[in-house]
């Protein structure tokens, strides 16, 4: 049953598509955390949504010790969408464009991978179907989780015409 939003768009049936986050690491800091789950309830109103934390990296790891351990926990029938700083820089409308290409094309599950500290392995990078940077700057994974989730909310409240991302 296709739902209407507060403009009266149709935007489809609900939680059609899953977000699957893979990152290194806990959110340890409080208010990064509460951050977190308030953007991960709000998508979950209009995606279902999964969240799987690798553990930390001994110290000696390299990227791409980490990027094998990534490798592992992809779905092969996900489309992929890589965090890295080389990426393709988009606006916010310009994301939820992408995210209605990616509705309109079905697609059942798209995993987004956060990288460690020393950034993505050229394998992930490799095997990704989409490569999005959030800044050229650069910030700690916590803020990164935020930005990320915030981001896809705004799109999704962009693509369903709600007055949140004004």
């Amino acid at each position: 049953m296709a739902r209407r939003g507060p403009c009266g768009r149709s935007f489809g049936p609900l939680k059609t598509m899953k977000f699957r986050f893979i990152w290194i690491g806990k959110t340890k800091e409080k208010n990064w955390k509460a951050l977190q789950d308030e953007y991960l309830g709000r998508l979950s109103h209009f995606v279902k949504c999964e969240v799987v934390e690798i553990r930390d990296s001994a110290p000696h790891a390299t990227k791409e010790i980490e990027g094998k351990r990534f490798l592992e926990l992809l779905n092969q029938k996900s489309f992929v969408c890589v965090l890295d700083v080389i990426g393709k820089p988009v606006s916010s409308r310009e994301l939820a464009k992408e995210l209605e290409k990616w509705q309109t094309r079905g697609l059942k599950e798209i995993t987004f991978i956060i990288g460690g500290a020393d950034g993505i392995s050229p394998d992930i990078r490799k095997n990704a179907d989409f490569v999005l940077s959030l800044s050229f700057m650069t910030f700690t994974h916590e803020m990164a989780r935020v930005v990320m989730l915030e981001q896809l909310y705004r799109a999704y409240t962009i693509v369903n015409g709600f007055p949140y991302q004004r």
